[in-house]
């Protein structure tokens, strides 16, 4: 899962700001209650014929295909894909515009795992019922769990994410150590790496903690590592904490003793992906979706065959990844929406999911293919990946969800830049979250 940074947040804010009245209103009060947010009843879905299905950028170049698969199969069905901008800020941006607006022009919405229920408390989105989606009691049940809101079902799981460790498998082995299941460990590692000749210019760890969603996740994976939380199950805010503390406190003292390069600080998910490849970092958290381009052996990659991955380390045991991936939606104001039901059910089946992880090494949600032996000797990482997503903490699902991740990275990036205490970093944010997340 990549989250591109906005290099033009002002125009973004500017674009949904002018619908910020509607907003209020769908969101019913402060805390984004919405009175009966069920509105459609299953007999809304029907109708086929021509929709669109409103996506990221395909960075993958494999989204086409698998569309072109239901297309050649339903010719009068037929999908037209709707790209948006690498920028999730961009993406998220225009879906609400478009909704506000009460247009068709989008049937299918590919949400990040966080969106959902701020577009369901809105309505925006149309409530599924379980019974048109036979397959998702094969799926795993973190991934179901995004997709509901209020314990309805708003959405179907298609890709899932978790954070993996990724390490120079040929330097530790050297070295005579073991991948580190806390940060102690890593660091210790990191140590006996650099001890080596060929070790002496490598970076020990990187994550990603340039000021943008990616942050977000890094900052709560270190949290929850730590056995603290940013939003309790309460629902509450609760970051003011020593856990929270001694979290954000490894990431700060990192860059600060040059365990995290300072470079790290402006690193998104292809920045740190380069950096590893290149041969620059023993350690890089990042997404499944690196494993198959780091290993590729077309002379892109300097660590091809040198790399495996494992679990995210935490303070004093294996850590806590951040619970990511994109659920399929159908817009409360598409037409069509019986063939809607019908293509989320195709992009989700098991048989486009083996396709997807086939191409694009991209987590699936369906729990059979964690255990494929084929599917495990191609992609060593999915046992690693599986108990990552098992043990994954949600971001807070929240209705202001733009808003409360803005103040978690402003925050977590002005400790880690040194213009703010790391106790005074958590002490405004709790304060911050308390304003924003109201139950």
């Amino acid at each position: 899962m990549r989250f591109e940074r906005s290099h033009t947040r002002k125009a973004v804010a500017l674009a949904v700001a002018g619908s910020l009245a509607l907003l209020a209103s769908a969101c019913g009060g402060d805390d984004g209650s919405s009175g009966d947010t069920g509105g459609s009843a299953a007999g809304a879905l029907e109708g086929t014929g021509p929709i669109t299905f409103a996506t990221g950028k395909d960075t993958s170049g494999n989204l086409t295909s698998q569309v072109a698969a239901w297309n050649s199969q339903h010719p009068d069905q037929k999908v037209t894909v709707s790209e948006l901008p690498e920028s999730a800020d961009q993406q998220r941006a225009q879906m609400i515009q478009n909704a506000q607006n009460k247009s068709d022009a989008f049937s299918v919405l590919n949400l990040d795992v966080v969106w959902t229920a701020e577009f369901a408390a809105n309505r925006w989105i149309t409530e599924l019922p379980q019974d048109k989606f036979p397959d998702l009691g094969k799926l795993l049940p973190s991934t179901v769990d995004t997709a509901k809101y209020r314990e309805k079902l708003y959405a179907v799981p298609v890709t899932s994410d978790g954070g993996l460790l990724y390490y120079r498998k040929d330097l530790l082995d050297k070295a005579g150590v073991k991948p580190p299941t806390t940060w102690a460990e890593m660091k210790a590692a990191c140590d006996k790496v650099k001890a080596l000749p060929e070790g002496k210019t490598i970076g020990c760890y990187a994550g990603q903690f340039e000021k943008y969603e990616g942050l977000t996740v890094n900052f709560s994976e270190a949290v929850n590592g730590a056995g603290g939380v940013v939003v309790g199950d309460d629902g509450k805010p609760n970051v003011d904490t020593p856990e929270a503390l001694a979290g954000l406190q490894f990431l700060v003292d990192g860059f600060k003793s040059g365990e995290i390069p300072k470079a790290a600080i402006t690193y998104q998910e292809e920045p740190g992906r380069r950096a590893f490849q290149e041969g620059n970092l023993v350690f890089l958290r990042n997404w499944p979706y690196m494993y198959a381009l780091a290993n590729k052996t077309d002379g892109s990659s300097k660590v091809a065959n040198k790399f495996a991955v494992a679990p995210l380390p935490g303070k004093d045991a294996a850590g806590v990844s951040t619970l990511g991936g994109h659920n399929y939606a159908i817009s409360e104001f598409a037409k069509n929406k019986g063939t809607a039901v019908a293509f989320i059910n195709f992009m989700a089946s098991e048989e486009r999911q083996r396709a997807n992880i086939e191409k694009t090494s991209q987590a699936p949600t369906w729990a059979s293919l964690y255990d494929d032996p084929a599917l495990n000797k191609s992609f060593p990482y999915l046992a690693p990946l599986k108990a990552s997503i098992g043990s994954a903490k949600s971001r807070p699902k929240v209705v202001k969800y733009g808003d409360v991740t803005t103040a978690i990275q402003e925050a977590a990036y002005g400790a880690l830049t040194g213009t703010t205490p790391p106790k005074d970093a958590l002490a405004g944010l709790q304060t911050k979250l308390s304003t924003l997340i109201t139950q």
